[in-house]
């Protein structure tokens, strides 16, 4: 089973809590288990704010993005697909639309996105998250090589 990190913004929390609660519907066979910030932190420290987003990453293999319309915008949110990334082994991305017009945030090239309205998309969450998971760790084993002579990139 896998653990995930779920990202966010602020105003985007009740579809957050309605993400986590997918997982306990058998029909979706989502098998994963939330390690997100569920409700924000109360502290107005960005060092200690931080630190709690870092310790809530530790021990996830994949990270999930839900897009709403401010998520691009979100300086935490770019912090913690930064973070993501940074971590070792870095976390596989998973970006999820709220709205289908809301724009995915830097830092998500790549990644699959899904979105949250398209009941085929919802069908597809958990194995997405499994996708996610899979290249990070693919990407761990055979990351990218810069040939010396010629500059070609290789595995």
């Amino acid at each position: 089973m896998r653990r995930v990190f779920v990202s966010y913004h602020h105003a985007d929390q009740m579809k957050v809590k309605g993400f986590d609660l997918m997982r306990h519907n058998k029909a979706l066979q989502l098998e994963f288990t939330t390690r997100g910030l569920l409700d924000p932190v109360k502290s107005f420290d960005p060092a200690y704010i931080s630190r709690c987003i870092k310790e809530r990453q530790r021990g996830t293999s994949v990270t999930v993005v839900l897009i709403g319309e401010g998520t691009a915008d979100s300086d935490w949110v770019q912090k913690e697909i930064r973070w993501s990334v940074e971590k070792k082994p870095a976390n596989g991305l998973l970006g999820i639309r709220l709205n289908p017009d809301a724009r995915v945030p830097d830092g998500l090239d790549g990644a699959e996105i899904l979105n949250w309205d398209r009941p085929e998309d919802v069908r597809e969450f958990g194995l997405a998250v499994e996708r996610a998971g899979r290249a990070a760790r693919r990407m761990a084993v055979a990351p990218l090589q810069v040939g010396v002579a010629d500059g070609n990139c290789m595995r």
